[in-house]
């Protein structure tokens, strides 16, 4: 039939409105590092810090020492100060691929593989089996896999999914997956159930973006499926038997390791995290995080409002810096907060660096602190930016985002041991003056962050954080309001409809201490039949954001005995 009409009639069109469309990946925060284990590159999702060390790991070894990444420290302290999700991407160097477990069927043919979804060499746990079932190359960091309960009369098996470091008499099980089957067409397919989906990042003109293959969503933590060799199609005869050449097809019972995954975890590195930044970030070179930062431009696949790099200093890594801080503002929906200088630098370095960076996206804290390491109890040194994301969740879980994350009711640093320097009331002044939000160190009180400025250098309400972070939530919310009138009818209906959302929210957050006053116009003053005409629909939003108290005068006026207070 015709997709158009020629001559008077009535022509019937289908509109398929039934599809599922992906929803943007959302978290409070976003952070960029090196991490012991996890998939490389891709921006993964973290609801707390144990979910955290499950996928991501926590404590490096290599040789008889131990580490920890600034990426595990900053991820702790967010959840620790009331933060609910975090983006996470994994920054390493070199290649890096999955390790593979190749399980066999009873007629001593491989029925399928597994790949762990992390990747790097630390994966890799085949090697000897001792006399209770322990791997040579089992951690507490990779997995092994176990076979129980193969049933060749309902075709069915169970898999364990085991942490690396247990042993036969003591299991530590992490993942259990039942009554699995190799037939493509049953409900528990093998593949169905655990997933066999496979993300890699991928380049495309100059745009990085994640390329995904497989057909099946990945249910499991640890593992996907990566073939599976002797499919089961149909197991079942019309009688409701097993059909004999599918039976030896069912895995045996047994267990076994996983190998075959390249990538070391991190260059060999002299002294610890915080010396000889300049050289290296934690064992890697900035030009590793360049196509992560790329990534994570993209604000239709990732929603954050918060982008920290720990280990990455404008000093010695401004390209990298520069670019965290310009998608921010191109994106318009996240600040980012940069760390300037390494350990160890002076007020004048902190500043210097502070001043070639104008934009209201971004802000910057100094100096380093010493904190105390989660996982091994040492006492660390760490970059500003690997603690004020806690701070800010402990501001937004406490009041809200249009609040100042900084003085001692939402300032302080509840982990942190010392700040690397005292700083005088001078001290203070000098690095507020060059837009440095000084961390201070008070008498009975502890560690604080006390300054809340942008890295703005013209004086205007966006120089301060609890303004830019206000613009950004009302953008969020109104700009999603204004998103699902694209395409509508353009007319008074239409125009009241977004109002009738849009004032209330403002209302509420004037309740709320955001805002002194606001108006929101959408009518037919900047509506005319001209702007109409043009398919346009203008709206003007008028605010006037709540302003902090910085600086408190308090005048004691001291008077002679029966002189009268003034009314």
């Amino acid at each position: 039939m015709a997709e158009t009409l020629l001559s008077p009639g009535v022509l019937d069109r289908e509109n398929d409105q039934s599809f599922l469309t992906a929803q943007p990946i959302q978290a409070g925060a976003a952070i960029l590092g090196p991490t012991v284990k996890g998939p490389v590159g891709i921006p993964t999702i973290v609801t707390t810090y144990s979910d955290y060390k499950s996928k991501f790991g926590a404590v490096v070894e290599s040789g008889s020492d131990e580490y920890t990444y600034f990426t595990s420290i900053a991820a702790y302290n967010y959840f620790q100060q009331g933060g609910n999700s975090l983006l996470v991407t994994r920054i390493v160097s070199g290649s890096y691929t999955s390790a593979t477990g190749s399980i066999i069927g009873s007629g001593s043919l491989p029925a399928f593989e597994i790949e762990t979804l992390s990747e790097g060499t630390a994966q890799n746990s085949a090697g000897t089996e001792g006399s209770a079932g322990q791997l040579t190359n089992g951690t507490k960091d990779n997995i092994r896999w176990e076979i129980v309960s193969p049933n060749s009369s309902s075709g069915t098996f169970n898999l364990l999914v085991r942490r690396g470091n247990d042993i036969t008499n003591s299991k530590t099980v992490l993942e259990t997956w039942t009554n699995l089957s190799l037939d493509p067409n049953s409900s528990n397919y093998v593949a169905r159930v655990i997933g066999d989906q496979k993300q890699t990042v991928a380049e495309d003109n100059g745009t990085y973006f994640v390329k995904m293959d497989g057909t099946y969503a990945n249910a499991s933590r640890y593992i996907r499926v990566k073939s599976v060799n002797q499919k089961t199609l149909n197991y079942f005869d019309n009688a409701g038997n097993p059909k004999a050449e599918y039976t030896s097809s069912i895995p045996a019972a047994a267990s076994g390791s996983m190998g075959g995954a390249t990538g070391t975890p991190f260059a060999t590195i002299t002294g610890t995290f915080n010396e000889n930044i300049g050289v290296n970030t934690q064992g890697l070179v900035k030009e590793n995080y360049d196509e992560s930062i790329a990534l994570l431009a993209n604000q239709d696949e990732y929603r954050y409002n918060l982008l920290v790099a720990p280990g990455l200093v404008k000093e010695n890594h401004s390209s990298q810096i520069t670019t965290i801080v310009n998608n921010c503002q191109t994106r318009g929906d996240a600040i980012a907060v940069v760390d300037m200088v390494g350990y160890a630098d002076t007020i004048t370095g902190v500043t210097g660096q502070a001043a070639g960076i104008d934009s209201s996206y971004a802000a910057t804290y100094w100096p380093w602190v010493q904190t105390i390491d989660p996982d091994l109890g040492d006492q660390v040194w760490v970059p500003a930016s690997a603690m004020i994301p806690g701070v800010y969740a402990f501001n937004d879980s406490s009041t809200e985002a249009w609040f100042a994350p900084a003085g001692l009711n939402r300032g302080g640093l509840s982990t942190v041991v010392r700040a690397e320097r005292k700083l005088t009331n001078g001290n203070r002044d000098t690095l507020y003056q060059g837009k440095v939000n000084p961390i201070a160190t008070f008498p009975n009180t502890g560690v604080v962050v006390f300054g809340q400025k942008t890295l703005q250098k013209k004086a205007s309400a966006l120089d301060r954080v609890n303004v830019r972070r206000l613009l950004i939530e009302l953008k969020s919310y109104i700009s999603q309001v204004a998103d699902n009138l694209v395409f509508e009818q353009n007319t008074i209906a239409t125009r009241n409809n977004f109002l009738t959302q849009v004032n209330p929210y403002l209302e509420s957050v004037q309740q709320r201490q955001g805002l002194f006053a606001f108006k929101v116009i959408m009518d037919e003053s900047n509506n005319t039949p001209d702007v109409i005409d043009r398919n346009q629909l203008v709206g003007q939003i008028y605010i006037q954001p709540t302003r902090t108290a910085e600086f408190i005068y308090l005048d004691f006026n001291i008077l002679p005995t029966g002189a009268t207070f003034p009314a």
